[in-house]
């Protein structure tokens, strides 16, 4: 599965549920897949998509916030999962994007290949799930609707072929209109 074809899934599933997608190709890949108000896009910042959703999930339980994450990204910050284990965001759901690799920058392999990204959530109180296939996919989606957070579905996916394209509305539009939805 390629990671367009994982978000276009996830789409289907989560109505106007609020995104807070990491720099680079998932960034791009979700502005080319479902441009909306909804969606806030990191521009730069990487690592950091975790770290902003836990505080905006933290100050509106009441609204579900999904994280697009890469495994380079979330290398970068294994911190935050700690933090969003202890604080138990019952809004949040961190996808993880894990092609082994810094896709964006080159294609420089990450050390998801070495390190269990899920068990690190695991022991950081996460409730996770695992998938390589849309139909897995589908089912987990299914399956959280009923599930408090923090939840993480670890998504193994393929390199894309081609990158999508930049994201052509200014950082402080992308700031206003998310913030409009809050």
């Amino acid at each position: 599965m390629i990671r367009k074809n994982a978000m276009k899934e996830i789409i289907k599933s989560i109505d106007d549920q609020l995104i807070i997608s990491a720099n680079g190709y998932i960034s791009r890949d979700l502005f080319t897949v479902c441009d909306r108000n909804q969606n806030f896009y990191m521009i730069g910042s990487m690592g950091l998509s975790s770290s902003i959703s836990l505080g905006i999930g933290l100050k509106n339980p009441k609204k579900r916030v999904c994280v697009f994450d890469g495994d380079g990204n979330i290398l970068m910050n294994l911190g935050s999962l700690v933090t969003i284990g202890s604080h138990k965001p019952k809004n949040l759901i961190h996808f993880i994007f894990d092609n082994h690799s810094h896709e964006s920058t080159g294609g420089q392999p990450t050390n998801s290949k070495k390190v269990s990204i899920s068990d690190i959530a695991k022991a950081a109180n996460y409730n996770v799930f695992s998938t390589s296939t849309q139909s897995g996919l589908k089912k987990i989606l299914q399956k959280i609707k009923k599930i408090d957070g923090p939840i993480m579905i670890h998504i193994k996916i393929q390199k894309g072929k081609g990158s999508s394209k930049r994201i052509d509305i200014e950082p402080k539009e992308i700031k206003n209109r998310f913030m409009a939805i809050l």
